[in-house]
């Protein structure tokens, strides 16, 4: 049989080329076979595998360190909140379907926050302004081009086309949405058709603030592209609304998910806020600088933007954990692989030098100080002649400046009279405003299109303000159409405008467009093709429609229209109530709604309460701060700034309307009046005088000299504040009585070389040298930004007595008044006393240091604080106080169109000094209204007066007028 096959196959003599064929058609069934077992047979149960368990790593989040007053008491700790995030998740056919895909998305997600009053989180720099357009909302400058540089994808500034560096708003707006970014907005043959917006719950119409937001959702998921699988946060601190609507949706909402999150939640309290800071996403240049010391910063991580929250970042930021978790396609975890799980670590906490309870009185203390004085020098007057006066210490507060400054710092809202649901007073307001509206514009337009119009000095106030607005604050400072760095200055039309005013505005305009000055890409499309006639033509259409919706010039209309009586103090009163300023559960409402009181006893009233502010009315005075150190370490134990403002709204989700009014705001809350303001010392310098004079010997404890009232050696002479003279004085009585004629005798002297010839740059020389050996050209050490000092370096007779070019921060006298008290020791003033680990183990202590030390023989010292001794003395303000503080006043002039600055510094107790103070009321007009509220706060941290008398809530009774310094 064997013998038989094999015949056969020899019969056979397969080729080899059969043989290929036969194993190929073998094979082919086989994996053909095996596919369809794949595909056909099993396909469905490995399909629903591949979809329900994909694995990710996502993180989790540390929480950041709290920070604590020198007592325990928590001032910025966490909260639980939840945070939406974004991941591009999906596979796409095409470019297009993958932007219609994640564009409908991010509509959604913002339906969904608007809703429910919720926003996203960003740190995009451009908005939709009160014109519709878009804007920046920084200035021109290295966070703008870094910005620019980011859209454009470039690591350096210096990468940057010409094109790129000049964007604007609207261009880079263009360029992100277009189809060279994200395709929001699509047009001509490429637009999305309605059946493609409606697949994707895309609306055919988009608003420029929902593109823009899209595009801010789009950008934060793109800075992330290289790192697909990791979500970005695109919102923070959302509702409890919102995170069940988007739960309810997650099948739809491909990419986004609900995690759990920690927010920064601060002690209630303004007086804090200039400390603290406040934290938000971090920018890409902050991310930049960070990341060189910590690589692990996400790009959506939240950072401290200010205060102690970044210069403490690195402590207070934790690092992120992760963990693998098995999903399935709608996000749902299923597993989580624990044997992989990295634990998040929380920051470490930082506990502050800082008293909290004395920084919430003395901020109190001084509100009320700051509003007495207001009180004390309103009157029932339309106006203030300056020029008639010539007298900074009899300047009153008009009373209808107060109903301005309602209007001007927007305690009132101007842009709400023209709501539809605006009461009758508003809407009465606003009628009469529409009528001066146009007869304003009718002036203006015959100004800058009739011919032969006014030169600028002819023209009345209330005209000259309203072009200086135009010419300056519009098209300059705010527009930049007019180039300054274009303008030559030395110009003889130039000049003509802003030196002799014998030009009109309409020549002056003129003359800029024919020198190129002006940016006509900022008004017409038209650009380089207009010449000077029609660039002019196209720039007068410009500001007039540009006025129409401007709030800043709305409100010189109604600065005017109140000084003409076309509308009243009541009404604005009236207004107070209907938008919500003051509640009409107050008992005056329904009388002032009747007419039974004047405007005028009302606004007092309500001043005098506290229920309108210095900082609301950001008259003058409308500020002051206080700084304590503890003198035998430096420690600061409090740093007050007033006004302040609420943090809780800065953190987190920004309230972006709250952080634009503060930044408008005219009493300027950002801005640090103890660390940050800058003001001539006055008198408090010549304890310095005193250093220098009897450190060289050109007096002793033993040296007399006679005050006549005026010294007049010098031109013009320097009159001493008692006009009559003092007398003869030695030091300490020359302290005591802060005798300008005895300060500006030792200026002389120590100006005078060998020879007894004088020279003012020797004597500018010796004032700068002593002040150097003070640390008062030096900046205190302080951990949050402090201004530089100046000391003067020209005007050297009145520089001896807290002029000239000498300016301080508040923070830098308190620093000078505590060497003083130590005899010498200059302390590098610090805001931070120890770091620990979340479990509380320390991590870092913070102990004194010193920045040198002025060694004096001890009669100085003992002329010093004796002279020091007996100012406190002979001041009323300080009687009874209880405790012995020594101190020296001073009143810094500014000029007769602004009250002087009122300043105290001191210490105490005198036999062994504890505390040193410096004091500032801005505009405060006299000194003795800085020794009231140094004796409020004396009498505060000593406990020497029931705290409700000190802390009473209504604006201080006793003022001063008392400057004798």
């Amino acid at each position: 049989m064997g013998i038989k096959i094999k015949k056969i196959i020899k019969k056979i003599r397969l080729k080899r080329t059969t043989v290929l064929v036969i194993v190929f058609i073998f094979l082919s069934s086989v994996l053909v076979r095996q596919l369809f077992s794949l595909q056909i047979i099993q396909g469905e149960d490995y399909i629903s595998k591949f979809q329900t368990r994909t694995t990710k790593t996502r993180v989790i989040k540390s929480t950041r360190g709290n920070i604590y007053d020198r007592n325990g008491t928590v001032v910025a700790s966490n909260v639980l909140a939840y945070s939406v995030t974004f991941e591009d998740s999906g596979t796409y056919n095409s470019t297009r379907e993958k932007n219609l895909t994640l564009n409908g998305i991010a509509y959604q997600i913002l339906q969904i926050l608007s809703k429910n009053g919720d926003s996203l989180s960003d740190n995009f720099h451009i908005t939709v302004n009160d014109h519709g357009d878009y804007a920046f909302d920084v200035d021109e400058g290295f966070t703008l081009n870094r910005f620019r540089a980011d859209i454009y994808g470039e690591a350096q500034i210096d990468d940057l086309s010409d094109e790129q560096k000049n964007a604007t708003a609207a261009q880079i707006m263009d360029h992100l949405t277009g189809s060279s970014g994200f395709s929001i907005v699509l047009y001509g043959k490429d637009a999305y058709t309605p059946e493609e917006l409606a697949a994707h719950s895309l609306p055919e119409e988009l608003t420029k603030q929902e593109i823009l937001e899209i595009a801010i959702m789009r950008y934060q998921l793109n800075t992330n592209s290289f790192k697909k699988y990791m979500p970005v946060t695109i919102a923070t601190n959302v509702s409890e609304k919102s995170v069940a609507a988007i739960k309810e949706n997650q099948a739809a909402l491909q990419g986004i998910d609900i995690v759990e999150d920690s927010t920064r939640k601060y002690v209630d309290d303004e007086s804090m806020a200039p400390i603290l800071g406040y934290t938000g996403q971090a920018s890409s240049e902050e991310l930049e600088t960070l990341r060189k010391d910590n690589p692990d910063y996400s790009n959506d991580a939240v950072v401290g933007k200010a205060g102690i929250e970044q210069y403490m970042e690195l402590e207070l930021q934790g690092k992120d954990g992760e963990e693998t978790v098995t999903v399935d396609n709608l996000g749902k975890v299923l597993d989580i692989d624990n044997s992989k799980t990295v634990d998040p670590v929380a920051g470490n906490d930082v506990y502050l030098t800082i008293d909290s309870d004395w920084q919430k009185s003395i901020y109190q203390i001084l509100e009320q100080r700051v509003a007495g004085i207001v009180l004390s020098k309103l009157t029932p007057n339309k106006s203030f002649d300056y020029e008639a006066e010539k007298d900074a210490s009899k300047i009153t507060i008009p009373i209808y400046d107060v109903y301005n400054a309602l209007i001007a710092n927007s305690v009132i809202d101007i842009n709400k009279f023209s709501d539809a649901d605006a009461s009758d007073t508003e809407k009465n307001l606003y009628a009469k405003f529409q009528q001066k509206q146009q007869q304003v514009f009718d002036t203006i337009s015959n100004r800058l299109t009739g011919d032969n119009p006014p030169a600028y000095k002819d023209e009345d106030t209330q005209m000259q303000e309203y072009l200086t607005y135009i010419c300056d604050d519009l098209l300059t400072n705010t527009l930049k159409v007019l180039k300054s760095d274009s303008i030559d200055t030395s110009d003889e039309t130039y000049k003509a405008w802003k030196n002799d005013q014998s030009i009109s505005l309409k020549d002056y305009l003129n003359y800029a467009a024919s020198q190129n000055w002006i940016d006509i890409s900022q008004i017409s499309t038209s650009g380089e093709y207009l010449d000077s006639e029609e660039i002019y033509q196209a720039l007068t259409a410009y500001i007039i429609d540009y006025l129409k919706t401007d709030t800043g010039f709305s409100k010189l209309l109604y600065k005017y229209m109140l000084q003409e009586d076309t509308i009243s103090g009541e009404d604005l009163c009236l207004v107070l109530y209907e938008q919500g300023v003051l509640s009409k559960e107050d008992e005056l409402y329904q009388t002032m709604a009747s007419g039974g009181l004047d405007a005028y006893t009302f606004m007092y009233r309500k001043i005098a309460n506290l229920e309108i502010t210095p900082a609301q009315l950001a008259l003058a005075p409308c500020s002051a701060s206080a700084v304590i150190t503890d003198t035998t370490t430096g420690n600061v134990l409090a740093c007050v700034s007033y006004p302040g403002y609420d943090n809780n709204r800065l953190t987190n989700n920004m309230d972006t309307d709250y952080y634009a009014k503060l930044s408008t705001d005219l009493s300027s809350p950002f801005f640090n009046k103890a660390t940050q303001q800058k003001t001539a010392p006055g008198s408090t310098l010549k304890i310095l005088s005193t250093v220098a004079g009897m450190s060289e010997g050109v007096i002793d404890d033993g040296t007399y000299i006679e005050c006549t009232g005026s010294f007049d050696l010098v031109t013009p002479p320097i009159n001493c504040w008692n006009k009559q003279g003092h007398g003869s004085l030695d030091i300490r009585e020359a302290i005591e009585q802060s005798c300008n004629v005895f300060f500006t005798t030792i200026f002389y002297e120590l100006g005078k070389d060998s020879e007894g010839n004088f020279s003012e740059a020797r004597s500018l020389g010796m004032l700068q040298k002593y002040a150097s050996l003070m640390g008062l050209d030096q900046k205190t050490g302080i951990e949050i930004s402090e201004a530089s000092p100046q000391v003067s370096d020209k005007n050297a007779v009145p520089s001896y007595i807290g002029q000239g070019t000498n300016t301080f921060t508040t923070s830098q006298l308190a620093r000078y008044a505590s060497t003083i008290a130590t005899s010498g020791t200059i302390y590098k003033l610090s805001l931070l006393d120890r770091v620990t680990d979340s479990k509380g183990k320390l991590v870092k202590e913070y102990p004194s240091k010193t920045a040198g030390q002025l060694d004096l023989s001890s009669n100085i010292w003992d002329a010093i604080h004796d002279g020091m001794y007996r100012v406190v003395q002979t001041h009323d303000q300080f009687n009874g106080l209880g405790v012995e503080v020594a101190g020296k006043t001073g009143t810094a002039e500014i000029d007769y169109y602004h009250p002087n600055n009122a300043l105290f510094i001191g210490y105490a107790p005198v036999s062994d000094p504890k505390y040193a103070i410096s004091v500032r009321i801005a505009n405060g007009y006299a000194s003795g209204n800085a020794c009231l509220a140094a004796n409020d706060i004396f009498k505060y941290i000593y406990g020497l007066a029931d705290e409700s008398t000190i802390l009473t809530g209504y604006a201080a009774s006793d003022t001063s007028n008392v400057s004798n310094d």
